[in-house]
């Protein structure tokens, strides 16, 4: 749709004016159970007839064959077990993980590996100290993402727990209750009121016993398709498993059942969409390239030392693969996925303190960088409950007298939302309803004779007594163009009924008899009825787009009723019908631009929502999913973090990452923000643990291959202990929380790193040769004097490598700093003092290391943010051309191209539109 036509739709009135001389165009409108208004004209003007798009299930031939069951005979227990070897039970099969093996999956990985290999040659060398300092790392780390894992139900379990469990069906010529799992294609059941549909099926237009029935089935089925209202279901249309009766009785014929069911599929996308996660790809990728480096330069030096070293004892195999190991051990980030652990797990616990459960530890780093979410309507942004909106009024009635007929004329206790939202709007809003003494009396009204809802007449009808004037009247409340045939027409109620229809709102006519007439009726105006959007919907949206997360509505609710929520909530209103999603003549490379492009979707079946989650994943955009029903499921399960939001169904709940306990979406800020300082304390460390780990190696690389020399195993282990330790306090650290989705940008990463490193490593070289050959310290002297620097200037750097700015731009949080602070002034002490180094160094080698360090860390800092301002993608692009990037950048020039086209012709209409203003001030 063009953006002419949506602003046109914005800016139309919400009632056409009486003196208007056309209808308005093609819109649906609905009667009191949402039956379409099928009849023709009341007037000069027609009401226009809704068309409800509905999901059509496939039939194929041999199945047909199957479904012409006898409904008062039923099938037979013979053909019921031959049906049953064909289709199966009726229940969802799920292949569950032994606990075990999902245990030793978190055993797996690129640095898991690496830490292995090193557990296995610390048993080797016969280095007990180490096997068993890494190996319960190992063991905490993997017990973190168990437990934390473990806290998710199974989502199948969930989707079972939303099938009923008994049916009455007709079997062998008697109608028995039978378990669900019995049921196949051409069994006949009984549907009643309040029953869960067992199956998908076919209305059969009987009841139970044969009968006709009058009236159709209202069948709620908004957890599974969206749609906010029940709907009316007659003959021969179909019903779906885990739907629940609302209103009517009826029988139907099975036609699918199990796997094979609506929800069934549903269940089955959910086992599909098990990938890996986009933080387990990060963590990957990054200890792919610190294993490469490792296993390089350490075999190098095993090569090396036991070339040098042959036929001495320095240069025995174990002797030389214990140094090495020691090498290893200290350069393995064993810290990194523990450390990574740590941070989300503090952070769910934030989460938790505001309503917002994490149930997969991952989600919330993850939730960083969401750029799109996707979100359902019915339930999510909306209240699922219908509510009095601005009604249509004439002949000079009040908001209040039309609220006051409706009530009047609306049957208690009936079982439809209508009704109960008329009710509940005349009790919130009448005066005089509020302080009665007996809930279904009218003060100064009594109710005579009452007839109730009729399909026939598609209306009720009250007999009224005004107790005061002792005047009698009737009330008539009904399909619109029910109501305006019984008041002789009215071609102005016919346009506003068109109008309501336009904009997605529910029509509802009400008459009263004249005074003095109790056959004569005129018009009070027409209720009009909205599943309202939730009250924080609207902020929540606002402040999601301040942040740089674009929002789109996926609904199964129709088209125009998803355009007007969306511009109650201030969203774009280019909502696509699912048609656009599997469209025959557009490529996957299309549909994508469409669902970048477009504002949302209507009228989306569960396949649909997971195929839009899917092809913008596939464009590389971290998509959210936030919904409540079965429908939502699978998108939840297929996004990169799910949210399964407050009063939401069991099977969106386990299938989600993330659930919100308290009503609304306003949560979801908190979380984004949360997960954002989350995310700049885990990229904050795993640069400086890259850093140190790319200056460790790149040191003892040089100095093992030019002087052989090395530093005590105790100490290389005291470095990565402590300052592994240290770093693990960084989850309370202050975070700078970022105005854009994050990403991890590996390429940065790794470059910036490796060129910190090199500079760390310029230092180091400094610090042994001027210790060495301008002051001659001692051997054990330059050991300690190397241990404290290694120790102080790569930790140091953690200062710097907090923020994208200068360091001071957010100061580090009290603990934070007085962790990292308190293990190098113990290294300090312990050098100064010669404690476990050997020989003392003295204060003022000990401050002085101390003191460059700090001072580097400053000069290293401006190199960073030197880095940060000039990288761009086009940087990439050029430096490592590869076809996707330049692809990419290609792409992104033409849209640039066409967005400066579209500026310039906005700023030449501006400039045209102030001429105009211009000679019409001359004229005046």
């Amino acid at each position: 749709m063009n953006e002419k036509s949506e602003i046109q739709t914005q800016d139309q009135p919400p009632f056409p004016p009486p003196s208007a001389a056309t209808a308005a165009p093609p819109a649906p409108t609905v009667g009191p159970a949402g039956a379409a208004a099928k009849e023709g004209k009341v007037g000069n003007v027609e009401i226009e007839e809704q068309v409800h798009h509905e999901h059509v299930e496939e039939i194929s031939p041999e199945l047909e064959a199957l479904l012409q069951t006898d409904p008062l005979q039923g099938l037979s227990d013979d053909e019921v077990e031959r049906r049953r070897e064909t289709f199966g039970r009726n229940e969802l099969i799920e292949k569950k993980k032994h606990p075990l093996l999902k245990f030793l999956g978190y055993f797996t990985g690129a640095i898991a590996y690496l830490i292995e290999i090193a557990v296995i040659c610390s048993a080797i060398v016969g280095d007990w100290a180490d096997f068993g300092i890494i190996l319960a790392l190992l063991f905490i780390n993997a017990t973190i993402g168990f437990v934390e894992e473990a806290k998710a139900e199974s989502a199948l379990d969930a989707l079972k727990q939303t099938l009923a469990l008994k049916t009455r069906c007709w079997r062998n010529g008697h109608l028995v209750e039978l378990d669900t799992s019995e049921l196949v294609p051409g069994d006949v059941i009984v549907l009643r009121l309040g029953d869960i549909i067992p199956a998908d099926g076919r209305l059969l237009g009987i009841g139970a016993t044969g009968e006709a029935t009058e009236g159709d089935l209202q069948v709620d089925q908004s957890a599974l398709t969206g749609e906010s209202l029940p709907l009316s279901k007659n003959k021969g249309a179909t019903v779906y498993s885990s739907s629940i009766v609302k209103q009517g009785q009826q029988m139907a014929v099975v036609t699918k059942t199990g796997g094979d069911t609506f929800i069934g599929r549903a269940a089955g996308l959910m086992a599909v969409a098990t990938e890996e996660g986009h933080f387990q790809k990060i963590i990957n990728r990054i200890g792919n390239f610190l294993i490469l480096i490792t296993v390089v330069l350490v075999v190098i030096i095993l090569i090396y030392l036991l070339v040098v070293n042959r036929g001495t004892p320095q240069g025995a195999f174990k002797k030389v693969l214990e140094q090495v190991l020691v090498l290893t051990i200290a350069a393995i980030p064993v810290g990194l996925p523990t450390v990574m652990s740590v941070t989300m797990a503090m952070g769910a616990k934030e989460l938790a303190l505001r309503k917002v459960i994490v149930k997969r530890l991952t989600a919330v780093e993850e939730m960083a960088s969401v750029s799109v979410l996707c979100s359902d309507k019915t339930g999510t942004l909306t209240l699922n409950e219908l509510t009095f909106d601005e009604p249509y009024l004439t002949n000079n009635y009040t908001s209040e007298d039309i609220l006051l007929y409706s009530y009047l004329a609306a049957e208690p206790g009936a079982n439809d939302p209508i009704e109960f939202a008329v009710r509940t709007a005349a009790e919130e809003q009448l005066e005089i309803l509020k302080n009665r003494t007996h809930k279904h009396d009218v003060p100064g009204y009594k109710v005579t004779s009452f007839l109730p809802f009729n399909p026939a007449t598609k209306m009720t009808q009250a007999t009224v007594m005004n107790l005061n004037s002792q005047e009698s009247f009737k009330v008539a409340k009904g399909a619109p163009q029910v109501i305006i045939r019984l008041v002789g027409g009215d071609d102005d109620a016919v346009r506003a009924v068109n109008s309501l229809a336009k904009r997605g709102l529910r029509a509802l006519g009400v008459a009263r008899t004249k005074h003095g007439s109790l056959e004569e009726y005129e018009l009070v105006g027409m209720i009009s009825l909205i599943d309202p959007p939730r009250p924080d919907s609207g902020e929540t949206i606002r402040r999601c787009n301040d942040m740089g997360v674009d929002v789109k509505m996926i609904t199964g609710d129709q088209q125009i009723i998803a355009k007007e929520v969306a511009h109650r909530l201030g969203m774009g209103r280019v909502i696509l019908d699912a048609s656009h999603l599997v469209d025959p003549d557009k490529s996957d490379e299309e549909i994508t631009e469409h669902c970048i492009r477009a504002d949302g979707f209507a009228q989306v079946i569960p396949e649909h929502k997971y195929r839009v989650v899917e092809l913008l994943q596939n464009r590389g955009i971290l998509v959210g999913m936030t919904g409540d029903g079965v429908n939502d499921a699978p998108a939840l399960k297929k996004a990169n973090v799910g949210i399964a939001v407050h009063g939401c169904t069991d099977a969106a709940r386990s299938a989600a990452d993330i659930v919100l306990l308290a009503p609304g979406l306003s949560t979801i800020v908190d979380g984004l923000m949360t997960s954002r300082a989350i995310f700049q304390r885990m990229r904050s460390y795993a640069l400086y643990r890259i850093t140190s780990t790319v200056h460790f190696l790149m040191f003892f690389f040089c100095i093992t291959m030019a002087l052989q020399w090395h530093m005590k195993p105790i100490l290389l282990i005291l470095i990565c202990i402590l300052n592994d330790a240290a770093t693990l306090v960084i989850s309370v650290d202050n975070a700078k929380i970022s105005a854009h989705p994050d990403k991890w940008r590996i390429g940065q990463l790794i470059v910036l790193s490796i060129v910190l490193g090199a500079l760390l490593t310029a230092l180091s070289f400094a610090h042994f040769f001027i210790a060495r050959d301008v002051f001659k310290v001692s051997e054990y002297q330059l050991e300690a004097i190397m241990y404290l620097h290694i120790s102080s200037a790569p930790h140091f750097v953690i200062f710097s490598t907090r923020l994208g700015g200068h360091f001071w731009e957010n100061m580090p949080s009290p603990i934070f700093f007085i962790a990292v602070m308190g293990t190098q002034v113990f290294a300090m002490l312990i050098c100064v003092y010669g404690v476990i180094v050997g020989e003392a160094i003295g204060w003022v080698w000990g401050i002085c290391v101390i003191a460059i360090s700090l001072v580097y860390f400053v000069f290293l800092d401006f190199v960073k943010v030197f880095i940060f301002r000039h990288w761009n993608f086009e940087f990439t692009a050029h430096a490592w051309p590869t076809k996707a990037r330049k692809e990419k950048l290609a792409a992104r020039k033409i849209r640039a191209v066409q967005q400066e086209r579209v500026w310039n012709s906005i700023d030449r209409l501006r400039q045209l539109g102030l001429k105009l203003k211009a000679l019409e001030a001359m004229r005046a």
